[in-house]
């Protein structure tokens, strides 16, 4: 598994962690629970991805006028939610970061034809994407596509590989070997890797599922 330890970050044997999912794959999970746990799983995943953003020392004063040598990211980082599901992760990313920029990107199967290559629909990104590290949200990464298509779509607009992190919460370990194979500068950061993805995570976000 020389694959799974140098590309993927997870905190996987966290009890907190795990109390989390068990919420989430539990079918008798009520609505407002489920989106309140999500959201603290998801903001667990948002704060680790922020350790992988570059960052500068900067020395600042306390009230007292002691100087202490601290840390201050360097300018230049942003979001990019894939529609719909990611959305669900904008909320943690703007608490943490109050100004980010968050782009978007609809990718969807043709006709739910999950032979095929999903297509890109939508796509709205900051015009200075190029210059900027890319926390790339996505909860579920279930066969690779759709986050193939975002991280084709991101290279296309001259993002470089080794500025993508992939934000994402239950993914599968044939999805992460497909994407570092074609990928191999991206980074994933995530709090599962399963063969069971929870795929209904999106519809039970949004309350589509009742």
């Amino acid at each position: 598994k020389q694959w799974y330890q140098r590309r993927v970050r997870g905190r996987f044997n966290i009890s907190q962690i795990r109390w989390l999912q068990t919420i989430l794959r539990n079918g008798k999970t009520e609505h407002g629970d489920f989106v309140f746990n999500a959201d603290r799983l998801i903001r667990l995943v948002i704060e680790e991805a922020l350790n992988f953003l570059p960052t500068y020392n900067k020395t600042v004063f306390t009230p007292k006028g002691i100087p202490y040598e601290g840390k201050a990211f360097v300018k230049g980082n942003c979001g990019v939610s894939i529609v719909r599901s990611g959305e669900a992760m904008e909320k943690s990313l703007r608490e943490c970061c109050r100004s980010i920029r968050i782009g978007k990107m609809l990718i969807r199967h043709e006709d739910d034809d999950t032979g095929k290559p999903p297509k890109v629909i939508y796509v709205r990104l900051p015009p200075d994407i190029a210059e900027r590290n890319v926390l790339l949200m996505y909860p579920l990464m279930n066969t690779g596509g759709t986050i193939h298509q975002s991280i084709y779509e991101l290279k296309k607009n001259n993002v470089r590989e080794d500025r993508i992190i992939i934000c994402t919460l239950f993914v599968t370990p044939s999805a992460v070997q497909k994407i570092i194979a074609q990928f191999p500068q991206v980074r994933v950061l995530t709090t599962e890797v399963n063969d069971d993805c929870a795929l209904h995570f999106g519809e039970r976000y949004f309350g589509t599922d009742r």
